[in-house]
């Protein structure tokens, strides 16, 4: 990905059906490290030998890097076998993949497994992410492959069947059937996207509910929990959402200690049920749950042995599916449910069921940014002489919604804020950022209409825009937020709904503290249907037409006076945007490049008032400002110079040409940066 400095992050708006059978869609997904798992596989039929994944090796840096690393004695006696030499006739999935299959091994990944878990309650989910044509009978190679969400892109993972094993066990996760290994391979997979097993260790059920799904999360902390929190439960569920809770622990060194009553503090949990059974006269509500562990269970009233089953019809027992096995999953009272865990989240697998009682058609956005040092990393609110050079993003909230309760007029959304690649880079001494968001109204009296450069035409309910006009310092000062997230947490991702008049308004993501470099995806859904076929469908013609031919994408911007870009600047630009290294654009990369030159060609305008068809180099200076790059008086000086002809003006297609140049110099340099 591509690094685009302060106050300019890519328009980068990704609706889920423009992008159906896009790069990176569902029906054709990302090759994790380049590698095709149809065309490595046939390979390996062909030579007659078993895949060895070269990109994630059996060695100890698969492992991990400080407690599974090289100097640690846990990895000393560690050998990777495939599952044919750890019993006879192994098997991808026994009888059909259950929540059952799942067992806690070695590593803290409760958070994972209570995932995977959910997951296993939906088949069509569950195949998704676990391609089921896999086999350890036909044609197998060694080789298998599963797909996750990633970042707003599915991605699909090729792995070997090498798995960690200590006497001939595996040493992380299990299924409860030993000759079964979906689940093994699965947790395999995941840590190679992460970089190692250590990088899955202690984590949040909904960061990997999310990389299941694409969904988007909602928490509920139990003593704030609406009062049709039952119900909100069971629609969940009803609509194949996966579901997870907790009990906080205050004293970190007592993570994952068992209660009395048979729960886990600081441990994960799946919600694989929520039923409503006749008890004599009256209807007592129950909630199912399951440890990863696949033992160690809730003791107290309805648990597997406990006195009420006995009361209970057996049509109500058939219904409920009792059983009374150590296997990890238990039945509790909602009442005992609510007061025994602090914590519960949702995740709604489209933006379809983000709703307790009906569904919506939700439209989604996704912009891509980064916070640099120095540059766009301000910090929070608290820090007034940097909050403002953050990343800013307008949203245009354009209709009402058809049903507002309680006569609450407004436009409903929900704005997610995620954290990029901190689990990924903790071998270099990462951790998750604090993060939080703040939103502003925008309105004509604040700041003058010439100032914002034009939306793109969308005919959505909301309109999503990277930086049009950044707003400064003396706004904020001046103007309290309109809504913000509950408060800044250091999880990966940070969601909240909200309901606004409406207007114009601008998110502010940031890091709570200043200085802290990182990379973050900013979702916003809209309960509204998005009805921009006819642009999307636009969109794609241009690209059709583009294709192959730089001398046509000239011809679009006529009205600025220009005879097009050199052919310098267009190889600039590809090379720019050239993600996979082909030399050539595909729609998405020709996407990402049209949003720029768009945004690039606003603020010339801008600054091209009398559309002579250039600026001059005291413009420069402001037109450079607003594209989100902070420079000293040196380097204005040297665009001056490379790019200003003898009347000191600077057209069209050298304006682009520098800001390209810009955008390459600070991505190279925030790569070679070091971590902080």
């Amino acid at each position: 990905m591509p690094y685009t400095p302060s106050g300019f992050f890519c328009d980068r708006l990704i609706r889920e059906r423009e992008r159906r059978d896009g790069e990176g869609s569902l029906n054709k997904p990302q090759r994790f490290n380049g590698q095709d798992y149809k065309t490595l596989r046939q390979e390996c039929l062909q030579r007659k030998s078993l895949f060895e994944d070269e990109s994630f090796p059996a060695t100890v840096e698969s492992l991990g890097f400080k407690e599974l690393g090289h100097k640690s004695n846990k990895v000393k006696n560690i050998v990777w076998k495939r599952p044919k030499e750890i019993c006879e006739n192994p098997q991808f999935i026994v009888g059909g993949a259950s929540r059952t299959d799942i067992c806690q091994g070695d590593l803290g990944d409760c958070w994972l497994l209570a995932a995977i878990a959910c997951l296993t309650l939906n088949e069509k989910l569950l195949y998704r992410v676990v391609p089921h044509e896999q086999s350890y009978t036909e044609d197998y190679a060694g080789i298998f492959h599963f797909q996750f969400w990633r970042y707003g892109d599915w991605v699909d993972v090729v792995i070997d069947d090498r798995i960690p094993t200590f006497n001939n066990q595996l040493v992380f996760t299990k299924s409860a059937e030993r000759n079964e290994f979906w689940s093994a391979l699965l947790e395999k997979a995941y840590a190679k996207l992460h970089g190692s097993y250590e990088a899955l260790k202690g984590g949040n059920t909904t960061e990997a509910m999310e990389d299941f799904t694409g969904g988007v999360t909602e928490f509920y902390e139990m003593k704030e929990a609406p009062k049709e929190l039952y119900k909100i439960m069971k629609k969940a569920l009803e609509r194949g959402s996966l579901m997870g809770c907790s009990i906080d622990s205050l004293v970190p060194a007592r993570f994952e200690t068992r209660t009395v009553t048979g729960l886990v503090k600081g441990h994960a949990y799946s919600v694989t049920a929520v039923e409503e059974v006749k008890l004599f006269d009256t209807k007592v509500r129950l909630v199912r749950l399951r440890n990863p562990w696949g033992q160690v269970e809730w003791n107290g009233p309805w648990s597997d042995n406990s006195k009420e089953w006995a009361t209970l019809s057996k049509t109500e027992k058939e219904k409920l599916q009792h059983q009374s096995a150590e296997d990890g999953e238990f039945w509790m009272s909602f009442e005992d449910f609510k007061k025994n865990y602090t914590k519960i989240e949702i995740c709604n697998l489209t933006p379809n069921a983000l709703e307790d009682d009906k569904i919506h058609k939700w439209t989604v956005s996704v912009n891509e940014g980064r916070w640099v040092r120095g540059c766009s990393a301000g910090g929070c609110r608290n820090y007034p002489d940097t909050f403002w050079t953050n990343p800013q993003y307008r949203l245009r909230l354009m209709e009402e919604d058809d049903d507002p309760e309680d006569n609450d007029v407004g436009c409903t959304f929900v704005v997610a804020l995620m954290q990029k690649n901190r689990r990924k880079e903790r071998k270099l001494g990462a951790n998750l950022y604090t993060i939080g968001f703040a939103i502003y109204e925008v309105s004509v009296r604040t700041v003058s209409i010439q100032h914002f450069l034009p939306f793109s035409r969308c005919d959505s309910p909301f309109q999503m825009h990277g930086n049009k006009q950044h707003m400064q310092k003396d706004f904020f000062l001046l103007t309290s937020s309109k809504a913000r997230c509950k408060s800044y947490i250091n999880l990966r991702e940070v969601t909240q709904r909200f309901r606004l008049s409406p207007g114009e308004y601008v998110i502010v993501p940031s890091t709570y503290e200043p200085h802290q470099e990182g990379e973050f995806i900013l979702r916003v859904f809209s309960e509204k249907r998005n009805t921009s076929d006819e642009e999307d469908q636009q969109f794609r013609t241009i690209f059709q037409e583009i294709a192959g031919d730089v001398s046509t994408h000239n011809t679009v911007y006529k009205d600025l006076n220009t005879e097009g870009f050199s052919l310098e600047s267009c190889r600039s630009m590809i090379a720019l945007m050239d993600m996979d290294g082909t030399g050539r654009l595909n729609l998405r990369e020709f996407r990402h490049l049209w949003n720029k030159i768009k945004q690039w060609q606003g603020i010339f305008k801008h600054y091209n008032a009398d559309q002579s068809g250039s600026i001059n180099s005291y413009e420069m200076r402001n037109a450079v400002n607003d594209a989100g790059f902070r420079l000293n008086n040196q380097l204005y000086h040297i665009i001056t110079m490379r790019y200003a002809n003898e009347n000191m003006n600077i057209d069209f297609d050298s304006f682009i040409s520098c800001l390209v140049r810009l955008e390459a110099m600070f991505s190279k340099s925030a790569a070679h940066r070091p971590l902080h």
